[in-house]
Parts: structure tokens; C-alpha cells; sequence
């Protein structure tokens, strides 16, 4: 029986959707941790994995204090 995808790439995925489709734009703000891992119904820890992996991959931007935000397209 194949295993279930992860739920961080659930997660990672569709925020990269969003942003492809412009649901989210360069310079938006995401919604807080909670507030996204409330919307997936998943863990805190889930949804902070799955942003900090597009943070590293430059799409988005952690701001200290200030929260996550789409980068700007190259």
C-alpha cells in the first residue's frame, strides 16, 4: 500500500501553486504559523518546515518580527 505524500509538501506545494496562479503576490504576507496550519489542519512544526524550505529556496522571505512574505520574481 503506497504511503500518503508527506503533509509538508502538501503544504509546500500548494503555497507554490497559489503564488504560480497569483493568489499570491510579490510583497504579500502570509498568515501567521498557526493561522496556515489551522487551514491545512495539520502541526505548527508541519507548516514551518514546508515555509522554511521555500524560504531557502528564494520564494519566499522571512522577515524577523514582521512574518513570511513572497519574494519578489527575479
Amino acid at each position: 500500500m503506497p504511503r500518503a505524500e508527506p503533509m509538508w509538501r502538501v503544504v509546500r506545494d500548494d503555497l507554490r501553486a497559489r503564488i504560480s496562479a497569483g493568489l499570491l503576490k510579490p510583497g504579500d504576507k502570509l498568515p501567521s504559523t498557526r493561522e496556515l496550519a489551522e487551514q491545512y489542519d495539520t502541526s505548527p512544526v508541519t507548516v514551518r518546515k514546508a515555509v522554511d524550505i521555500l524560504i531557502e529556496g528564494g520564494e519566499l522571505l522571512g522577515r524577523q518580527g514582521l512574518g513570511v512574505f513572497v519574494s519578489e520574481k527575479p
